[in-house]
C-alpha cells in the first residue's frame, strides 16, 4: 500500500509514517498543503491518500475534493482527531470514501475504511 498523507502536524506525520511503514505500507510522501498534496499525487501515483480533516488554514474536505476531481490519491480517506460521529456530515458531502480516527490508525483501519 502506498500512501500520501496530507496533515500539518509534524509529530503526527513523524508517528504516522513509522506506524504505517512498521506495518508494511510504504509511505510515498508527507505534505501539509493542498497545492502540495495535488503536486505529490500527481508526481507519484499513490493507492490511498490520509487527508486530515482540519488542515491549518485549509479545508481538508476541499483538498480531498480537489484530489478527487483530478483523479489523483487513489483511495482517499479523512483523518482526525476528531470522531467518527464528529466528521459524519463533512464526510457525507466529500469525496473521500472514508475516515479513521488519528488514534486508530493503521493498515488494517485504512483497509476497512476504504471499502
Amino acid at each position: 500500500m502506498r500512501c500520501l498523507i496530507v496533515d500539518d502536524s509534524e509529530r503526527f506525520v513523524r508517528s504516522a509514517r513509522r506506524l504505517l511503514e512498521r506495518e508494511g505500507a510504504t509511505v510515498v510522501a508527507t505534505v501539509a498543503t493542498g497545492a502540495d498534496a495535488l503536486a505529490a499525487a500527481a508526481a507519484t501515483p499513490v493507492d490511498v491518500s490520509l487527508v486530515d480533516v482540519q488542515l491549518g488554514g485549509e479545508s481538508g474536505v476541499g483538498v480531498a475534493d480537489a484530489l478527487a476531481r483530478r483523479g489523483l490519491g487513489g483511495t482517499i480517506l479523512l483523518i482526525s482527531t476528531l470522531a467518527a460521529d464528529d466528521v459524519a456530515d463533512l464526510l457525507a458531502g466529500s469525496a473521500a470514501v472514508g475516515f479513521v480516527a488519528k488514534s486508530d490508525l493503521s493498515v488494517a483501519a485504512i483497509q476497512r475504511a476504504s471499502r
